[in-house]
């Protein structure tokens, strides 16, 4: 997924039935309300779809574009939902941590999110809007 495409469940939910075992996020996000859904959808993807997060976010100003300041805080989080791994909010760095990718299949066997799905149920939330 790219940036903006987090705050929607349609490409979290495409990328797991796909098969996805880790999927990445690159944002360029600035200091706003969003903060707080950072924080929410990716993990939230993450438990809905039984697949790890790897959520990467800048930091710093980029004067003279912007005078906003990115708040880094990039962070892998497990199929769980649980932020295993943290970056900062303001120094560049690589974010490394290791992942346990048996843990997808442990917890799709476990909560079954995907299998008790009923797509015929809600086939038009994928409709266009007029």
């Amino acid at each position: 997924m790219i940036c903006y495409d987090r705050h929607f469940p349609e490409p979290a939910r495409a990328l797991g039935l796909k098969g996805a075992e880790l999927v990445f996020n690159p944002s360029a996000t600035v200091k706003s309300l969003s903060r707080y859904l950072w924080e929410l959808e990716q993990p939230a993807h993450a438990v809905a779809n039984g697949y790890w997060v790897g959520a990467i976010n800048r930091v710093g100003v980029e004067k003279p574009l912007n005078e906003a300041q990115f708040y880094g805080s990039s962070y892998f989080c497990d199929p769980r939902g649980r932020i295993i791994a943290r970056a900062s909010e303001t120094e560049d760095e690589v974010l490394t941590c290791e992942i346990d990718l048996d843990m997808n299949r442990e917890v799709r066997n476990t909560w079954q999110f995907l299998r008790d799905r009923r797509p015929e149920t809600y086939h038009e939330l994928v409709e266009l809007l007029p």
